[in-house]
């Protein structure tokens, strides 16, 4: 009995350690909760800059503010999300001009959940939906 415990030991740290290895990016994630979903806010700039990475999409938005550029974060969703809606890597381009709706930051941080978005050309893109031009 005591050469079977010996042995599983081994198994049973290598199994906490492949355990903690799969949840620490489980909760790395977060919730959505310091976002207000009961306020929209629309903003209207050029495009700095879009992560399409994992695990979720950043797009830069640079703001002309009381004469000055101001970056906002707009946090999307996953790349296998937005795959599944037609978007890519270079669904948004630094230098685009571009017109946003998100839901705010609760902190006043000037940051947002991506809603939807309006290109320069006409194109429209929502959290749900692939591009459309209007």
């Amino acid at each position: 009995m005591k050469e079977m415990r010996a042995k599983s030991l081994p198994q049973m740290l290598g199994l906490a350690v492949a355990l903690g290895a799969v949840a620490g990016p489980a909760f790395a994630h977060h919730s959505f909760v310091m976002y207000d979903k009961d306020k929209t806010a629309t903003i209207s700039g050029t495009v700095k800059s879009w992560q399409f990475a994992n695990p979720h999409s950043e797009l830069v938005v640079s703001v002309i503010e009381n004469g000055a550029p101001t970056d906002y974060l707009v946090e999307g969703s996953s790349v296998n999300v937005l795959v599944r809606i037609g978007w890519g890597p270079k669904s948004f381009v630094p230098g685009d001009k571009i017109t946003v709706v998100m839901n705010p930051m609760r902190d006043g941080t000037k940051a947002g959940s991506f809603l939807r978005a309006t290109l320069g050309n006409g194109k429209t893109m929502s959290a749900g939906s692939q591009a459309t031009a209007n």
